[in-house]
């Protein structure tokens, strides 16, 4: 479903200086979205489409929740919309849901602002009656998001830093192994960067535990027509807009997912540097 014009209904800074919550208004997305689906957003008619996780889902309310990062151009301008402005085009829900079911354990890891759309898959997994823990991790304490927030929907939350400013000292997998070492864990789910998932797959596959992971590839319409997101799973090509997002972390060929990744980092760049220099004389001017 598409919402021509989306109102934003709250914005906050949820981590300096650069990750902001945004609460939209979005009744059609809220009422058909689930736990691990995602929205293509369009900030105004000339902007360009960007893929954004779901960190909340509000069909009560008629709203939907996102963590914005702003890494680029485009995120650089949308956390500088307030409460109150318009988002040109908001298209979803899209791509596959998180199966959700009764397992047993559940594992849910995140790795830095990945944390925010695990929130929504472990309330869900917790209503269908699992114990839920969370390992997340950031380089540093200041870097964490979201830890009160699965406080309230999982039995524990691990933390994990790397300088040890905060929980164990170390990267998610420190944490994540000593709980696969209990030999009860049923499923992981993880969210964040692809070197952090890839090692996540890689620590679960020793424990022979089914592991789920979010893949974030270039991605344009969403809809599986341009095959930018193309992915490769299980020597298959797969497409994590349509497929996914969600995938057998055990199966994923995580060095081509990374190389395609980069592969526009340098127009990425030209294009943020060109806006910054728009936007400060633009601010000197005003």
């Amino acid at each position: 479903m598409k919402s021509d014009l989306t109102k934003i209904l709250e914005t906050k800074l949820i981590r300096e200086p650069d990750v902001f919550y945004f609460k939209l208004d979005s009744p059609a997305i809220a009422r058909k979205a689930k736990p691990g689906q995602f929205v293509i957003i369009r900030l105004n008619e000339q902007g360009e489409r960007i893929p954004l996780s779901l960190a909340d889902i509000n069909p009560d309310e008629g709203t939907i929740s996102l963590i914005v990062m702003a890494v680029g151009k485009t995120t650089a301008e949308f956390v500088e919309l307030k409460t109150g402005d318009d988002i040109s085009d908001v298209c979803g829900p899209l791509g596959q849901p998180t199966h959700i079911e009764k397992l047993g354990k559940v594992i849910v890891s995140g790795g830095g602002f990945g944390v925010a759309p695990l929130f929504p898959i472990a309330r869900a997994f917790k209503a269908a009656g699992n114990e839920v823990v969370c390992v997340m991790g950031a380089r540093s304490s200041d870097l964490l998001i979201y830890e009160d927030e699965m406080q309230t929907v999982c039995d524990r939350v691990l933390v994990t830093t790397d300088d040890g400013s905060k929980g164990t000292k170390g990267v998610v997998t420190v944490a994540l192994e000593e709980e696969l070492k209990k030999g009860d864990t049923d499923l992981v789910i993880c969210v964040g960067p692809a070197i952090m998932m890839k090692f996540v797959a890689f620590t679960t596959k020793n424990y022979n535990v089914k592991t789920m992971v979010s893949l974030n590839p270039i991605m344009v319409d969403g809809s599986g027509m341009c095959g930018a997101c193309r992915v490769s799973v299980g020597g298959e090509t797969k497409f994590a807009c349509t497929d996914g997002p969600e995938f057998d972390g055990h199966q994923v060929d995580w060095d081509l997912l990374m190389s395609r990744q980069k592969m526009y980092l340098s127009e990425e760049k030209e294009s943020f540097e060109a806006w910054k220099a728009r936007h400060a004389h633009m601010l000197e001017t005003s």
